[in-house]
């Protein structure tokens, strides 16, 4: 479900680490052939080497599923609406 929305909306996962995303983009581009980026300028898949930087985004992406597990807990089902302008099933204008 999570992969319909986000194709059908054009948008990015909000919860992503963008630094792991990078370095498996890279090595999907290799795979596919791309050619190898030789020399001294680092790419966008260098961040993923820097461990602070990956444990911070770990940190971020923990944090992230904790308050989704709150939202979660917390969750409350709304009873259906009823009345006039409640939608009418199986009737058509």
């Amino acid at each position: 479900m999570l992969c319909w929305h986000l194709l059908t909306k054009g948008e990015d996962y909000l919860w992503a680490r963008p630094a792991l995303v990078a370095i498996k983009t890279r090595a999907m581009q290799l795979q596919a052939g791309h050619p190898q980026q030789k020399g001294s300028r680092r790419g966008p898949a260098y961040a993923y080497n820097i461990k602070a930087l990956r444990d911070r985004e770990m940190l971020i992406a923990a944090q992230a599923e904790q308050s989704y597990e709150r939202l979660v807990t917390q969750w409350k089902p709304r009873r259906p609406k009823t009345g006039a302008r409640a939608p009418q099933l199986g009737k058509t204008k």
